[in-house]
């Protein structure tokens, strides 16, 4: 069964009842295998991707701090080839960046032809961030659903795989992933105090991602919820998706590249023929 959550059009749900402590009836070791193999999968699939040229893909991951974006990311590229896969990370915009339309800096971003790129937070954030702490009057953000629909319509339109993923974490959970931090040397550029002051913003952010989650799911790009307490869990779950997402396109490019071997191949026989 598939492992994470697509949100229909339009649908309503309470992230407060959202189990984020799901295991889909499996163990760590089961599912750490599962993606082994699901990884070789996608390796196949990026290069046939990469090679046809026709499509691009562009993995989005949304969550609160310590959802496990960096983890995700980090294992979905374990199986990807470097040459066409790059990240981008969505921070505090530039006073370059404030001076133009908020999308302005996101499509900038977004993958070529055969390229994957993968946005850590997104565009989203102007309507998250912005509306926790109040950055910008509602009138203005509330828009900003509709222009999200429409520049995602854009890149779907135009050959781009869009996958959005919203990593779901317990407060609980949260708590602990923080105070580990504190514990571990490797981690501990990580720390930071404006995570424990956002933390007194949950419930506000819980109703920010509900909004997300209604208003800006269609069916040429639906949000996919992932319980991430698990980071195993949470693996699979974006494996399997990236899978099923791909697999569609794997015929039509396998075709495109058969056209490709017969024009080249035809193109080599004229030039020998030619050849004294």
């Amino acid at each position: 069964m598939p492992h994470a959550v697509v949100i229909k059009p339009d649908q309503s749900i309470d992230l407060a009842k959202f189990d984020t402590c799901e295991k889909g009836g499996l163990d760590k070791e089961t599912a750490q295998a599962k993606v082994a193999e699901l990884g070789k999968r996608l390796t196949e699939l990026q290069e046939l991707m990469y090679a046809a040229g026709r499509n691009s893909l562009l993995v989005l991951f949304q969550g609160r701090d310590t959802a496990g974006k960096d983890g995700a990311i980090n294992r979905m590229l374990d199986f990807v080839n470097v040459q066409s896969a790059r990240v981008a990370a969505f921070k505090v915009p530039t006073p370059v960046e404030l001076a133009h339309d908020f999308l302005w800096r996101v499509h900038q971003e977004t993958p070529g032809k055969g390229g994957i790129t993968v946005f850590n937070r997104s565009h989203y954030e102007d309507v998250l961030v912005v509306r926790v702490h109040e950055l910008a009057p509602k009138e203005v953000w509330s828009k900003r659903y509709e222009h999200i629909n429409n520049f995602e319509r854009i890149l779907t339109d135009s050959g781009t795989i869009l996958i959005k993923f919203c990593l779901w974490i317990s407060k609980d959970e949260q708590e602990q992933r923080l105070l580990d931090r504190e514990q571990d040397p490797t981690k501990s550029w990580k720390l930071s105090v404006g995570d424990w002051k956002e933390r007194e913003k949950w419930d506000d952010y819980t109703a920010a991602y509900e909004d997300v989650l209604k208003r800006c799911s269609p069916e040429n790009a639906p949000w996919r919820l992932i319980a991430a307490d698990h980071k195993w869990y949470r693996d699979l779950a974006v494996m399997e998706t990236l899978i099923s997402a791909l697999e569609p396109y794997e015929a039509g490019w396998r075709k495109h590249l058969e056209e490709i071997g017969v024009k080249a191949r035809a193109e080599l026989e004229a030039f020998r023929a030619a050849v004294p």
